[in-house]
């Protein structure tokens, strides 16, 4: 992960804001599912190897998610089952980055937020984690990011800097699918939490120093512990280029 204070201040337009120059088009996807099947479908028939302290909630919509309670199954590489590559997009929005930074230098972590998802799972258990999904045609990891964190909390970020990246396998209908997802630091530019997305149960704003408590994925508290290691030098920037959260 580069300097905080070089991400910041050298992010390019065109990665922040897409192939065209433009951010992010707002708009609401109804069923993602659907439309990652129908993706993991043409691969496999083609050979493919291819504000702070709010919740919203929502009723349960089902969703295929990796479990935290058991591991990844391997896959012999002689497995007779269709195989197909997915890449994703996503991380953490932050609020009060620069307001964090007290006079003396310190930076409070209790007064940054960060905004996570909540999912049921099958056995009815509400799983908290980065908001993300699939990168569209032609669009940057970073527009994915912050289109992806728009759809699912309803805030909308602009990417500051990389969090990193997982892969991990999953089966789906048959299909043995690698999954590949780029995260990012995102600073909240404006939005409020909501509850429009249909995979979503629950949006909630969490103090920074609760997230390693909250997330339910050993990956994701991975990158999330990366992330303290930088937070105080990207709050510290914020402060300094006078970037405070519009309220």
């Amino acid at each position: 992960m580069g300097s905080p204070t070089a991400i910041v201040d050298r992010m390019s337009k065109d990665e922040s804001t897409g192939t065209n120059g433009q951010r992010p088009r707002r708009r609401r996807r109804s069923n993602k599912n659907a439309k990652n099947a129908q993706n993991r479908s043409k691969q496999a028939k083609q050979g493919g190897q291819a504000k702070q302290g709010d919740t919203r909630t929502r009723q349960p919509a089902q969703t295929q998610r990796r479990s935290p309670a058991r591991p990844m199954p391997s896959f012999d590489e002689h497995s007779n089952l269709p195989t197909s590559v997915e890449t994703s997009a996503g991380g953490l929005v932050l609020s009060g980055l620069a307001e964090a930074v007290r006079p003396d230098g310190s930076v409070d972590f209790s007064s940054i937020y960060v905004a996570l998802i909540g999912r049921l799972d099958r056995r009815g258990r509400l799983l908290w984690s980065m908001p993300k999904g699939h990168i569209e045609p032609d669009e940057s990891h970073h527009a994915t990011a912050e289109r992806e964190v728009w759809e699912e909390t309803g805030i909308a970020g602009e990417v500051i800097g990389e969090l990193g990246t997982i892969d991990y396998w999953f089966v789906s209908e048959g299909i043995r699918i690698h999954k590949t997802v780029h995260h990012y630091l995102l600073r909240y530019v404006d939005g409020d939490l909501n509850d429009e997305d249909p995979e979503v149960t629950e949006v909630h704003w969490l103090p920074v120093n609760q997230l390693m408590e909250r997330l339910a994925y050993a990956d994701e508290r991975r990158l999330a512990r990366q992330a303290f290691d930088s937070l105080q030098e990207y709050a510290r920037a914020e402060a300094r280029a006078g970037r405070f959260t519009p309220r």
